[in-house]
């Protein structure tokens, strides 16, 4: 029988196995992962160091992607670009490509990001100077509006002209590195340490020994919580968007101006659409991330961002001004440490804002709190209002005396800087028409 043949009975007589074979479940997703990548030979499989000596060997950039398996969001965008798409690979070839899908021992004083996002990329070099950052999300799971392929590869060749330039240009990379963090590694950090190790355990159930991304964020928060400390702001409203300033950046593009909010902060500095931003507080950006990564490093008190910009063909120097409290106008809902803050906060709801129309049903004027209990916790921590009497389609009106929280976020804040664990803290809500106050507790 001809060889075609043969492998054409062979798949035939595969493919419906394969059609019947049970879906993966995500400690044979990990494993797959592993053994798939490693087999390929392209990226070096979470082994930071064994990228360093590569780096300092070949004289080239490191790519390292911080990944969180197995997730189907960063699937989309991790498997296109490697695999299939034209530009960025040959792009990729001239970078040492280093894949850490876990963080534990992640040296934290060099990997610093928001850990919100499920994939997030470092551009640096061999002695640790980073050139810039990849990676924004601004909703749970659609990523329309903050990254793309082309958007991609511009990060990624700016990070050549860079690492071509280096070291001459050192001295307006050194922004990029941020200060000493809490904890050196994330397994440090007292709610992770008697729960991780600095490795990923591949002889037991590697998925349960994995510390992910978003744990990070959770940890610093409750760092600050058990203390009895206010949560910095800094931490409670993290890498702040660009469009909550009024920046709205093509994703296409490396940091360039796609419009501007009117009356915003940007605005007002006088940033126009079609502006090309060269650099922030001095740093050459290379994506949207690295206008979050300046803006992070801006106080909570407000303060100065000093801006470059290209506008048709000639540079132009503007000057931002962040008012106090200006961090808060950023959303942090959709962000998956919320639920931390739920629990800490609302014992376990979670809100939604009532439409104009369902205001003016219920009587509520404009600017005062109406937000919908969407979901009531029924476990442990985050069954507290549960058990105070919460129920699902609650009014809140009411928090701790105060009816001007409009936003769910806004109660987070005021909880987490405002009151102390254990306070009992009093929730106005209306039901069938008719109003009650009950007490939740804050947790950590």
């Amino acid at each position: 029988m001809p060889r075609s043949l043969i492998a054409t009975g062979c798949i035939l007589f595969i493919a419906p196995l394969l059609l019947a074979a049970p879906p993966q479940s995500r400690e044979q997703k990990v494993r797959a992962d592993k053994q798939r990548v490693e087999a390929e030979g392209f990226w070096i499989y979470n082994d930071l160091e064994k990228g360093f000596e590569e780096a300092r060997k070949t004289g080239k950039p490191m790519l390292v992607v911080l990944r969180c398996l197995p997730c189907e969001e960063c699937v989309k965008l991790d498997d296109e670009l490697v695999e299939k798409d034209p530009v960025i690979r040959p792009l990729l070839d001239r970078f040492v490509c280093v894949r850490v899908v876990g963080t534990n021992g992640l040296d934290l004083s060099l990997f610093q990001y928001d850990t919100d996002q499920s994939f997030a990329v470092f551009l640096l070099n061999a002695d640790r100077t980073i050139y810039g950052r990849f990676g924004t999300r601004s909703h749970r799971t659609e990523w329309v509006g903050d990254v793309s392929l082309k958007g991609m590869a511009a990060a990624l060749q700016g990070a050549l002209d860079l690492h071509a330039g280096y070291p001459a240009n050192k001295a307006s990379l050194s922004g990029k590195t941020g200060p000493t963090p809490e904890f050196s590694t994330p397994e440090k950090f007292p709610s992770l340490r008697d729960k991780f190790t600095s490795t990923l355990n591949y002889e037991g159930n590697v998925v349960q020994s994995c510390i992910h991304c978003h744990q990070i964020g959770d940890a610093q928060r409750e760092f600050y919580r058990a203390q009895g400390q206010p949560i910095p702001e800094t931490v409670l409203f993290p890498y702040p968007h660009p469009k909550s300033i009024g920046l709205v950046l093509d994703p296409h593009e490396k940091a360039t101006i796609a419009e501007v909010t009117p009356d915003s902060p940007a605005a007002k500095a006088g940033f126009l659409g079609g502006d090309e931003i060269i650099s922030l507080n001095g740093q050459p950006l290379l994506s949207m991330a690295d206008v979050q990564w300046v803006l992070h490093r801006v106080p909570a008190e407000g303060g100065q961002v000093a801006a470059v910009v290209r506008r048709k063909s000639a540079e132009k120097p503007l000057t931002m001004s962040l008012a106090s409290g200006w961090r808060r106008a950023s959303d942090i809902e959709w962000r998956v440490t919320s639920w931390g803050l739920r629990r800490m906060a609302l014992g376990g709801l979670k809100l939604e804002e009532l439409t104009d129309e369902e205001r003016k049903a219920a009587s509520i004027p404009n600017g005062k709190m109406a937000l919908r209990v969407q979901h009531v916790g029924q476990y442990g921590e985050h069954a507290a209002a549960k058990r105070a009497g919460v129920q699902k389609n609650d009014i809140l009106i009411g928090f701790d005396g105060r009816d001007d929280l409009t936003r769910e976020q806004d109660i987070f804040f005021h909880a987490t800087t405002k009151k102390k664990l254990g306070d009992q803290v009093a929730i106005k809500l209306m039901r069938d028409g008719k109003t009650q106050t009950l007490k939740i507790p804050m947790q950590k």
